[in-house]
């Protein structure tokens, strides 16, 4: 019922001792602020030496809540399984190199139970990268917590921002996004079309096609539930791979947000 781990020692550090050192430098570097605690981030999920800069600057925002946030909702698109709707990975744990995470599963079974969008699909979850990068950013950064682990398939934004919402709860849940930017164009033009993407994402201006990005499914059900719950999006960091370690004329577009709650007041 321990989901392993698919991409231990590719996309991140196989060696426990060496992927605590990696993440905790990456959070250690991040620029940290004073600013709320965030609802929901936005955060990439390629390799660490790729976007693990991009990453840490959304959770060391996040690493604020360390102590209150409880459980983490964590949804990525499907990158190797043809999937409809968005998937549940059946299990009571995701295992890491630095130990497994515990899986809300049963709470979130009661609160999904009446979408019929949701589906449980554990072979949508076992290969799938963009959920699991996540994981040892927020065992160092939020600690002993509880996750949901969602893939997203074809799904709309609403029907993905009807998930989101059934699992919102309050300060002790956060949601997190998992997205890359463009994929494999010359670094002059993806620069261009990234900075537009995020202007879209901070103005809550979807749907986002996926040209522009590859969880856009997951990406968009966020845009509506921001809406919705009258979120503000702030622009953390935007890069991309010929930034840290790639060939620039082909790259991959990466950004972080941190999604505020406003008072209604």
């Amino acid at each position: 019922m321990v989901r392993q781990a698919a991409v231990a020692g590719s996309f991140y550090p196989r060696d426990a001792d060496v992927l605590r050192a990696t993440v905790d430098a990456l959070l250690a570097n991040a620029v940290s602020s004073s600013a709320p605690m965030p609802k929901a981030l936005v955060v990439p999920h390629a390799g660490y030496q790729y976007s693990g800069p991009v990453a840490a600057s959304a959770y060391a925002r996040a690493a604020h809540g360390r102590g209150l946030v409880q459980r983490v909702i964590v949804i990525g698109p499907s990158h190797r399984v043809p999937l409809h709707g968005i998937a549940l990975a059946g299990v009571q744990g995701f295992a890491t190199p630095l130990g497994v995470v515990r899986v809300a599963a049963d709470w979130a079974m009661d609160q999904l139970s009446t979408l019929p969008a949701v589906c449980v699909a554990p072979e949508a979850h076992r290969w799938e990268h963009s959920v699991e990068v996540q994981l040892p950013f927020i065992q160092r950064a939020l600690g002993d917590v509880a996750v949901v682990p969602l893939v997203a398939g074809e799904a709309t934004g609403d029907q993905v921002a009807d998930v989101l919402e059934a699992l919102w709860g309050g300060p002790e849940t956060l949601l997190v996004v998992s997205t890359d930017l463009s994929h494999y164009l010359p670094d002059y033009e993806a620069r261009s079309i990234d900075a537009a993407t995020v202007a879209r994402i901070a103005a809550l201006d979807g749907p986002i096609g996926h040209e522009f990005a590859c969880g856009a499914t997951p990406l968009n059900g966020l845009l509506v539930a921001a809406r919705r719950r009258v979120l503000r999006p702030t622009l953390l960091d935007l890069r991309n791979s010929s930034d840290t370690a790639g060939d620039p004329d082909r790259v991959v577009g990466y950004c972080a947000f941190a999604f505020e709650e406003m008072d209604h007041a």
